[in-house]
């Protein structure tokens, strides 16, 4: 028989305690995050429109475009680079939209988007920039989308509903 007992229930009633209470925050968080929501493949690309048009703080919504050949601009980054488009139309570049940049979320359909998972995922791990990926699981049952942020996103989300990217984009403060 051991002698432990459970911790559970004895740190939840001391955390409801009226003491503990005046250590909670009762505001919500007031730190902006710059984050790049990036749809990987068209089928992204048509899901995140609706949502961008949301209100948002600090985020940019962009979609891949191309693959940008090396940039020989000595920086170290391997010519990892790509050439993006706002969803108002003004064309980027992934270097400049990942400088200053908090998290790095990349959205995708299906496996349309393995290079531009890989570019994005590797720019932003350089950077140290934090990667999230959310797939919306088609109806075939494909898994080639998850099978392709998977190596690229420390955080990877899945739902059949693309009703949920906003919901985590909240979340995730952007």
């Amino acid at each position: 028989m051991s002698d432990r007992r459970p911790t559970l229930l004895h740190s939840c009633a001391r955390a409801a305690t009226a003491a503990e209470a005046g250590f909670r925050v009762d505001y919500p968080n007031s730190t902006e995050r710059a984050s790049r929501i990036i749809a990987v493949d068209d089928g992204a690309a048509a899901i995140l429109e609706p949502v961008a048009d949301r209100s948002w703080r600090g985020a940019r919504f962009l979609t891949f475009e191309a693959a940008r050949d090396g940039d020989g601009d000595g920086n170290g980054d391997g010519g990892l680079d790509a050439h993006l488009r706002s969803f108002d139309g003004d064309p980027s570049l992934l270097s400049d939209e990942l400088d200053g940049a908090d998290v790095a979320v990349m959205v995708a359909t299906g496996d349309a988007g393995a290079e531009a998972a890989s570019i994005i995922g590797r720019a932003s791990f350089r950077r140290r920039i934090m990667t999230a990926g959310l797939v919306v699981h088609g109806r075939d049952g494909s898994n080639d989308a998850v099978n392709v942020l998977r190596p690229y996103a420390s955080v990877l989300v899945v739902s059949p509903d693309e009703q949920y990217i906003a919901d985590v984009l909240t979340a995730l403060r952007a």
